[in-house]
This record gives structure tokens, sequence and C-alpha cells, in this order.
């Protein structure tokens, strides 16, 4: 089996190139800007999937059995929606296995219960509202592809939101830690494992891979201040409702039904950061 992994040198695809290559697969991976930090057997190539042309020849040159797609282009539409339609196309026009990572942000918010698998997606940002466009691409140009949905990603030091909490700490960034914003983070390996065991097996469908532990961002920086022997006391806090910035505040993926087909056991932040 080959696998190729677009957007392999971002943090969860990074944790992907580790794993798949541990598994003794063949591995290939993409990059926008620059090869990321991985074993020397991964054979890397660059690409902007804007470019169509590009993407074709990719796909042809590796000639993987699995594609997992990590990219995301932000509020981009032609690298965060385009994009993955024209990968899904050229996966489901050479019969190639398929899962796409998308994210809670296709949700609003707006519902009082947590979302499960089922929920129609309604998305109130740029973002949200291209993820949603290439979700609704995967599933109806190549129904036996994988959809994962996942939240807040977080590592054991090296993500995104960690080096916010420390930075905030510092005083070298503005800006604080809402209160009201909730997400259900998640391990970037438990995700990582999760995906894999999704790509090697002939599940289709829309899978959420996020932790069970609803937190609020402030009470996920304190839980890593605390892991990282920061005092949480530093940590700016505010409400996100006072600011005016798009996007659903309390948005809490439910992973149960997914998890139940699962061996990989999603962990909650609580567990993976600990009680502090």
């Amino acid at each position: 089996m080959t696998v190729l992994i677009i957007g392999g040198s971002g943090f969860l695809g990074t944790e992907l190139v580790r794993r798949v290559t541990a598994a003794g697969r063949v591995t290939a991976a993409t990059y926008n800007s620059r090869p990321g930090d991985s074993p020397g057997t991964t054979r890397w190539h660059r690409l902007n999937l804007r470019d169509p042309h590009r993407l074709d020849e990719i796909i042809d040159t590796v000639q993987p059995s699995v594609v997992i797609n990590t990219s995301s282009g932000a509020a981009d539409w032609a690298v965060t929606a385009e994009g993955p339609v024209r990968l899904t196309q050229a996966t489901a026009r050479r019969g190639i296995r398929l899962v796409h990572v998308s994210s809670d942000a296709v949700f609003s918010g707006s519902s009082a219960a947590r979302y499960a698998e089922t929920a129609l997606p309604d998305p109130v940002t740029p973002y949200g509202a291209a993820k949603a466009a290439a979700e609704t691409a995967v599933r109806l140009l190549h129904p036996a592809a994988v959809v994962a949905r996942t939240s807040l990603i977080i590592g054991d030091g090296q993500s995104a939101h960690e080096r916010v909490v420390h930075e905030l700490a510092a005083g070298s960034r503005e800006g604080a830690l809402f209160t009201d914003d909730i997400r259900c983070p998640v391990h970037v390996a438990d995700l990582a494992a999760a995906l894999w065991e999704l790509a090697v097996s002939d599940a289709a469908g829309v899978f959420h891979l996020a932790g069970p532990d609803a937190l609020s961002r402030h009470e996920l920086g304190v839980l890593i201040a605390r892991r990282d022997g920061i005092e949480p006391s530093l940590l700016p806090v505010g409400r996100r409702a006072d600011t005016g910035l798009l996007g659903g505040l309390d948005v809490r993926l439910d992973s149960g039904a997914s998890q139940l087909r699962l061996n990989t056991r999603l962990r909650g932040a609580r567990d993976f950061l600990g009680k502090g």
C-alpha cells in the first residue's frame, strides 16, 4: 500500500506521516512552502491545491492506494473548498480510497445539544462554509470516502493553540482566552491514529473524531498552563460574544457513534493534559 498525505508538512500531517511510515507503508506527502521534518523515506512533492494539473501529476507519479487530505487554506475558498473538490474528482476517477479531514467549523453552535455525525452543516464563517462545501463534494462524488470532522488539535507543546497560551502568558501576544467559546479538543496522536485506522478500513461516510471533554478556550488554556508550569492567572480572560468576531460559540462534536466503531481511544483534554 502506498499512502499519499496531502498537507503532510502541517501539524496533523506531520503526525500522520510519522505514523504511516512507522507502519511500514510507502509514504508520500505534499507541502506548500517547504517539506516537513519527517523520516527520510518519505517522498515529498510540492503542491498548490489551486493547480489541478499539478495535483493530477502527483497522483499519477505516486499512484497511491489511499489519500488522506489534512490540508487547510483557512478561509481561502480556492484551497479549502475547490482544492478538495478537485482531489475528490481525481481519486474517485482512479478508484483511490480517500479520507478527508473536516472541521467542527461547519456548525454554527446554535444547537442546544452536541452535534452528531448526522447533523447538517450550518456554517457561519467563510472557513466553515468552505469546509462544508468540500464535505458536500466528497460525499456526492466519492461515496466510499470518509469525511472526518475534528475539533481543536492539541499536542505535547507544538500546536498553535499551545503556542497561543504561552505567548499570552508572556505578554508577547494581544488577545484573550474566551470563556464562552466551547470546543472538544483532541490529541494529535489520537486523531492521527483514528484517521489511519479509518484509512485501512472499508468504512465510509461521516465520522466525528474529537475528545469527549467540552471545554472553553480559557479552560483549555488553564490546563495547558498548569501542565507547562505557567501561572494560569497570567492568561487574559474575555468573552467572544463581546468582540463581534464571527464563529460559533458552543460547538460540541458528539463522537460517541464514531468511537464505537474505532479501536483508537479518543481521549479528553482533561485526560491528556492532566487534571492540573
